[in-house]
């Protein structure tokens, strides 16, 4: 049996849609992750609509070789992150979509979570996907030169900024 270590590991981000009119929220997310160069797939699987289609989806993924992180993207009641996290070892990053129809209120569902669940909510999907960056970073030093690198490109804009307004 081949040894774990020796194997070839690629970084991959699974985007799980609630449904297809979350694209716009998810493409948000996607963005990021290509200036990265992570692959990434979008689907769409409903925990509440098509939970049968969600699990085969996670056992698909699962049964990859890939370093991998899912993203759920879902509003309302919010049932895509809980699910996705019962069903899998990897993490979850649940990034719902902001309800004016609730006053945000519907965020609820992805925050109260049964024990045993463990999906991390951030609601801005470029921070969603910069969690993803860094969970897959842990053991990819190329990926760290990126993350460190971005980082140094938002610190430079800042002192930018700052020292044109520091200048007028």
């Amino acid at each position: 049996m081949k040894s774990r270590k020796s194997e070839i590991m690629q970084e991959f981000v699974a985007v799980l849609l609630g449904s297809k009119s979350d694209l716009e929220h998810a493409n948000k997310i996607t963005g990021l992750l290509k200036e990265f160069g992570i692959e990434f797939e979008v689907r769409v699987a409903s925990a509440h609509k098509s939970p049968e289609h969600l699990l085969e989806i996670v056992r698909q993924y699962d049964s990859s070789k890939k370093s991998l992180v899912y993203i759920a993207v879902a509003g309302r009641s919010n049932a895509l992150c809980g699910m996705l996290d019962g069903a899998t070892i990897n993490p979850v990053i649940t990034c719902p979509l902001y309800s004016e129809k609730f006053s945000g209120m519907d965020i609820l569902s992805s925050l109260r979570m049964p024990g045993g669940i463990a999906c991390t909510t951030i609601l801005e999907p470029d921070g969603a996907a910069l969690a993803a960056i860094r969970i897959l970073a842990l053991h990819n030093m190329e990926l760290q030169k990126r993350l460190q690198d971005y980082k140094r490109e938002l610190q430079e804009k800042i002192k930018k900024d700052d020292s044109e307004l520091k200048g007028k």
